[in-house]
């Protein structure tokens, strides 16, 4: 099975910002290029960090409200000396979680989702910024044409790793989901293929209906 890789769905004409870019410009750098993110770079290109939206807004929720009605956030130390900051430097969260182009998308999201991050600069092995991925870039899997994903199913999954003639079991699929029938020789097989399954580019779900020839449970209970 293809798994899509980091590089093949990030962006790779990265908008940048240098340690010392000051706040109003790096405001100009999300607005006129559309992006709520810029990484920030050394003088070698390695990634030092990200500034984004979320970082410039501390500036002004650290503002007194002019009516009153809203008190001033109780800030910690690291909040308030980024909200008095006014360099990508002094903005920027640090340091920057970066992935690797060879990374599949399993990888990728696992780290966004652990580290609590919407996007990941991508470097190469001297850790130069090569481009950068977000959620939404991750999520074009979920793109992927119904009949491209039955293909790689009945080819990939059934035929090369399980072995399984395509005739013996049939696939459906339907925006992304995942609907198997016929039957196979072992009923340990079944659940081998639903996970394989599972693991394709841009299948949502899997469901099965499938018989069985030869219960082999017993096999795996018995250790016989």
């Amino acid at each position: 099975m293809h798994h899509r890789t980091v590089e093949e769905l990030m962006t790779r004409d990265v908008v940048v910002a240098q340690p010392h870019t000051p706040f109003k410009e790096l405001v100009r750098l999300l607005a006129e290029n559309d992006v709520t993110a810029v990484p920030v770079v050394d003088g070698l290109g390695r990634p030092m960090g990200l500034v984004s939206e979320g970082d410039l807004l501390r500036k002004s929720a650290d503002q007194a409200d002019p009516s009153g009605r809203v008190p001033v956030p109780n800030l910690e130390a690291w909040e308030r000396a980024k909200a008095e900051g006014s360099r990508a430097e002094e903005l920027m969260s640090a340091p920057a979680v970066c992935a690797r182009p060879e990374w599949n998308v399993v990888e990728a999201a696992r780290l966004m989702e652990t580290q609590g991050v919407k996007r990941l600069p991508v470097v190469d092995e001297t850790d130069r910024l090569v481009g950068i991925v977000s959620r939404g870039d991750l999520l074009r899997i979920f793109l992927r044409r119904d009949d491209a994903i039955r293909d790689e199913i009945t080819e990939d999954v059934l035929r090369r790793t399980m072995g399984v003639s395509p005739s013996e079991v049939t696939v459906e699929v339907r925006e992304g989901r995942v609907d198997l029938g016929g039957s196979v020789e072992f009923r340990s097989l079944i659940p081998v293929i639903e996970q394989l399954c599972r693991r394709v580019d841009g299948v949502v779900s899997v469901s099965e209906h499938m018989a069985y020839r030869t219960d082999d449970a017993h096999r795996f209970t018995t250790g016989t």
